[in-house]
């Protein structure tokens, strides 16, 4: 097995095509994962459409998988040829994007995949759940709110008592967010979504779910009479400036709001309040200065999944392996998904 399918951007702002590219070897410290399933993310059609991060092509894609362990790399420990595992990519190296059949994977951050979730479900959780658990619980990283982390000893239950408020918690990133804060001990734990979402939302463990498409004051207003004392920290899972704007506007004069695109907080605001801070994830756990959180958190991952402490996204299957993924990102880039996510069989592809 020396070549495999992948799903290739050729140029900039080119259009998707199959290629066949090389399997890499594992290095050191390093899995090679037969890749079953991978999900789909918003900031993949982002690079397409924009034509940005990459001048250099053709690129591979994806950041979320799961498969099974087919090779191991000098001097691993702890898993054997077999193994189910869910990883996040990093597609600063092809090698370990996941937009193909067979990926590389750091096995200091990679986790097991427990006997409760399908392979499937496993790929909806690495970089969505990164995300907030970098922008939150970073405690290493200036990009970061720095609070302590739900998966270390002692940190469950930690926030009791305080609010939270969270923006786009039907997004698959908004849910894992909902989660690590529970865990945390935040309450209440107020969301803005679809209506229809409600339900979803409250198993996962927002207390309250309000409409998102409310004008900013009447959002304001409703979330200041819910909330039983100042809101210090807000995530910000959806980042247009509209959302920034008045998740800004929320905080106390020294809170912060995480946001997961660029910085789009109005000057004026800025100005007016200059000991609240606005931070900007990046929500990859193999990045520079991440790697120290990401192990610890990775090694937390399959126990938290196996007990249900952590639930994975609802999942929609899309069919013809990585050729479905052109037509997925579509659906994302038009907003015609909604509190699922997107999956692929890469070894479906025809």
């Amino acid at each position: 097995m020396e070549t495999q399918k992948a799903l290739l951007l050729p140029s900039k702002q080119g259009e998707w095509v199959i290629g066949t590219v090389a399997v890499a070897k594992p290095g050191p410290g390093q899995l090679l994962v037969k890749i079953e399933a991978t999900a789909l993310n918003p900031a993949d059609w982002k690079i397409q459409v924009y034509g940005v991060l990459f001048e250099t092509f053709p690129v591979i894609l994806g950041s979320d998988a799961a498969g099974i362990v087919i090779e191991l790399g000098e001097g691993v420990q702890g898993f054997a040829v077999g193994d189910r595992v869910f990883f996040q990519g990093y597609f600063v190296d092809s090698a370990r994007s996941t937009y193909q059949q067979y990926a590389l994977s750091n096995a200091d951050v990679t986790a097991k995949i427990p006997k409760n979730i399908s392979v499937e479900q496993a790929a909806t959780i690495p970089a969505c759940i990164a995300t907030p658990a970098l922008g939150l619980f970073d405690r290493c990283h200036e990009d970061s709110a720095k609070l302590f982390p739900p998966w270390e000893d002692g940190g469950q239950g930690k926030y009791i008592g305080k609010p939270i408020v969270i923006f786009g918690g039907a997004t698959s990133v908004g849910q894992y967010a909902i989660q690590l804060v529970r865990l945390a001990g935040f309450g209440p734990i107020i969301t803005t979504a679809s209506l229809k979402n409600t339900t979803l939302l409250n198993e996962l463990g927002a207390t309250h779910v309000l409409d998102r498409d409310l004008p900013p004051e009447a959002l304001l207003a409703q979330i200041a009479a819910l909330a039983n004392a100042p809101i210090e920290i807000v995530f910000d899972a959806v980042s247009l400036p509209q959302t920034q704007n008045a998740a800004f506007d929320i905080l106390t004069p020294e809170g912060q709001v995480i946001i997961v695109t660029q910085d789009a907080i109005d000057q004026e605001k800025k100005r007016l309040a200059p000991r609240k801070r606005a931070v900007v994830v990046l929500g990859n756990v193999s990045a520079p200065g991440r790697e120290q959180t990401g192990r610890g958190l990775y090694a937390k991952l399959t126990e938290l999944v196996g007990s249900g402490a952590i639930k994975p996204n609802r999942v929609e299957l899309l069919a013809n392996g990585l050729a479905g993924i052109p037509y997925g990102l579509k659906r994302m880039q038009e907003d015609r998904v909604s509190a699922v996510k997107l999956v692929v069989r890469p070894h479906e592809t025809p």
